[in-house]
This record gives C-alpha cells, sequence and structure tokens, in this order.
C-alpha cells in the first residue's frame, strides 16, 4: 500500500485558520443582515446570526468590543457589523468575529411581518368571537404536518397514549419551502371535507425569513374560514406566528397541541370509577340512615308497648328496608352494566383495532384516502399504514369487481 501524506483534524483546521487571517479583505470586513438567534451571555459575550434571503453566518462579539455599542440587539434588528471572519478551530467552522456593531433599522422583512399582523388584526381575523371551542371528547382528529420529523410522531404517541381508541387523520404536507403554502392549505381542506372534530396544524418554526417565505397570509385565512376547530402548532416555545393569533387555539409545541386535543381517558375512567364508589358510598350511608331510623322507631314503640302495632310497624320496616336494599343493588348494577357499555363502545370505535386485525389505511401520494379502484391507475404509488408503521407500494394491476 502507497502510504500518503496524513494530516490530523487539527492541522487541517489550523491551516484554514491560516489562509483566513492571511485574507486582507477577510480582516477588514463589513456585513450587513438581520439578527437572528441573539444571545447574551453572562459572561458578556454576544452570540447571534446574521441572515439576509440567501444565507445566514454565526457572529461573536467579546466582551472587551462591547464598549462601543449603545444599544441592544433584537430579532428581527438590521445591522451593520465590522470584524473579521476566522475559523474556530475546534469546531472546524468558522465566524464573523464581531468588533462594531451598527444599527440599521428594524429590518424590512420584520416591518413586513408586523404590517401583515396589522392587517389581519384590523380584518378581525384575530378576534375572539370568530374562535370555535376544541371539542371536550374529540372522536377523530386531524393532522396536517410533514410526513417525516419529530413533530408527527410526538403528536401520534402522546395522542394515543392519553386515549388508545382515537382515530387519527393524517394528511401530510410540506411545511417549508417551495409549494408549503398550497399544501398545507389543501390538508386544511381535506380534513374539513374529512369531516374530523379538530384539526393540529403544525409546521416547524423558523426566523422571519421563514415565516415569510412561508407566505403566512394564505394559510391564516385558510385557517379563519375552516368551519371545524384548528390548534397551532408552531414547534418552538418561542415563536409566535400569524397564524397562531387566528388560530381557535394556540399552543407552543406538538406535544402541547396534542395534550389540549385530546383527553386523557385514564383520568376518565378513573372520574368513573370514582363516581361509582361514590354511588355506591351514598347508598351504604341511605341504608346506615334507615337502620338507624328502624331502632329508633323500636325503641319508641318498645316504650309505648302497644305490642300488635309494633309488631306491625317491624315488618313495615323490615319490608322498606328489604326494598330499599333490593333498589340500591338495582341501581349499582345499573351504573356498572352502563360503565361496560361505554368502554366497549370506546373500544369500538378504535382504528388500533382495524390495523391489528390486518386492515390498513391506504393513500395516495397527496395524503387522500384511496376506497375504490377507481381512484389509482397503474404505476401509482400508494401508501398503506398498518399499525406498525407505513408501506409504500406500486399499482401494477387493476382488478375491478363485477357488479
Amino acid at each position: 500500500m502507497n502510504r500518503k501524506q496524513v494530516y490530523s483534524v487539527s492541522s487541517v483546521n489550523q491551516y484554514i485558520k491560516s489562509l483566513f487571517m492571511d485574507d486582507f479583505a477577510l480582516n477588514h470586513i463589513y456585513v450587513r443582515g438581520e439578527v437572528s438567534n441573539c444571545k447574551y451571555h453572562s459572561s458578556g459575550h454576544i452570540y447571534f446570526t446574521l441572515k439576509d434571503r440567501g444565507g445566514a453566518i454565526a457572529c461573536v462579539m467579546f466582551a472587551g468590543n462591547r464598549k462601543g455599542l449603545n444599544f441592544r440587539m433584537t430579532e428581527g434588528m438590521a445591522v451593520i457589523v465590522f470584524g473579521s471572519v476566522s475559523v474556530y478551530e475546534r469546531d472546524g467552522r468558522y465566524q464573523l468575529y464581531a468588533r462594531e456593531i451598527m444599527q440599521e433599522g428594524a429590518g424590512k422583512l420584520y416591518e413586513a411581518y408586523e404590517a401583515l399582523k396589522k392587517k389581519l388584526l384590523a380584518e378581525g381575523l384575530f378576534d375572539e368571537e370568530h374562535k370555535l371551542d376544541i371539542p371536550k371528547y374529540p372522536k377523530r382528529l386531524g393532522v396536517v404536518t410533514a410526513r417525516t420529523g419529530a413533530a408527527v410522531q410526538d403528536i401520534i404517541n402522546v395522542s394515543l397514549r392519553r386515549n388508545p381508541w382515537l382515530q387519527i387523520v393524517f394528511c401530510p404536507a410540506t411545511v417549508q419551502g417551495e409549494g408549503a403554502v398550497q399544501s398545507v392549505v389543501r390538508g386544511i381542506r381535506a380534513l374539513e371535507e374529512a369531516g374530523v372534530d379538530v384539526m393540529i396544524v403544525g409546521r416547524g418554526g423558523g426566523s422571519i425569513e421563514d415565516l415569510w417565505a412561508f407566505n403566512e397570509e394564505m394559510v391564516a385565512r385558510a385557517v379563519y374560514d375552516c368551519k371545524i376547530p384548528v390548534i397551532s402548532a408552531v414547534g418552538h416555545e418561542t415563536d409566535t406566528t400569524i397564524i397562531d393569533y387566528v388560530a381557535d387555539l394556540r399552543t407552543p409545541t406538538p406535544s402541547a397541541a396534542a395534550e389540549l386535543a385530546v383527553p386523557d381517558m385514564r383520568i376518565v375512567l378513573g372520574q368513573l370509577q370514582g363516581y361509582e364508589e361514590a354511588l355506591e358510598a351514598a347508598m351504604e350511608q341511605i341504608m346506615t340512615l334507615c337502620r338507624q331510623r328502624v331502632d329508633s322507631y323500636a325503641r319508641v314503640f318498645r316504650h309505648l308497648n302497644p305490642q300488635s302495632r309494633l309488631n306491625d310497624r317491624r315488618q313495615r320496616l323490615m319490608e322498606v328496608e328489604d326494598r330499599l336494599r333490593l333498589g340500591m343493588e338495582r341501581r349499582i348494577e345499573q351504573a356498572k352494566s352502563e360503565l361496560a357499555i361505554r368502554t366497549q363502545q370506546l373500544e369500538g370505535v378504535s382504528p388500533l383495532r382495524q390495523l391489528e386485525r390486518g386492515y390498513a389505511y391506504v393513500s395516495d401520494e397527496n395524503g387522500h384516502g384511496v376506497a375504490s379502484a377507481e381512484q389509482v391507475t397503474v404505476g401509482q404509488h400508494l401508501f398503506l399504514d398498518v399499525k406498525d408503521g407505513m408501506i409504500e407500494s406500486e399499482v401494477t394491476a387493476i382488478q375491478k369487481q363485477k357488479r
């Protein structure tokens, strides 16, 4: 084997750093952009990202260079940074080391975002009177978000943990980049037509540039026009989007959306059990009071000592006691029967039971459900959701049922 010169990672990073240091332009450079992810460290250093529509660069201003900085940077602020571009050897990444920062304004993108917010507010899209109530016990939950990623998994896992009998109708959508607006709007309208009880619209959070590129106005109007309650799940607790103001309920994360949309059936069943126990305790208390009354009457009758009347009243009281006991026992059995029926009804609507029997939910490339051979063509790709995953298949032949 012909061994060639092999360098360590540190050597490569040191060499690249020397190239940056020898470049005069990179050591005396002015860079214009908008501030994002700005963090003031307790040590006095400032870490932030400088962005525009085409890219981003990591920046740091050390505490010793902050003397001339007479304002506090905020999200979306347009600034001009003077400094040098160099390599951080430990991580092998370059960043802008700021020596001076000048404010250029609030930022055009941020101003556009605020303008849209004011426009929709004036049109009444944020008014509370237009918001729909989230159903207390939904049977069908709709989800519009990316097919892959943590958001959909978080929603499914949390929802089914809280209610294993819940039916989840998932409409995969592109949530970032080209076509995201149309994809999310189609998903909202498809779930509305499907008749779900409530839907969660989720997408990844991001900077002002990302929000504007997403064109939130179209999605916000689709949410406002939707006749089904919509829960907004941005994906980052610190982000607030236009959709959050329009939605019927805003949540900080997809997991929180599932928590608020789906009741915990363990608590519901626990409440039913508590009602049963309370009913039994109340009946036992009534029986105890009846026994005490019987004893009290017996003492009075013994004191009056009309033996025949005493025996007659005693017999009647025994009969009353028996009727009360039988009536209370019947009420207990009735309550137990109702509890069993409700439990069976919940189990009967569980989509998981159907999947465990070998059934699958079939959808096309657009996430539309396939229920007929008329809806597919040869060569088309279909997606089969089964109990433990999803299967992608291709239609090779179609056999229609003869009528």
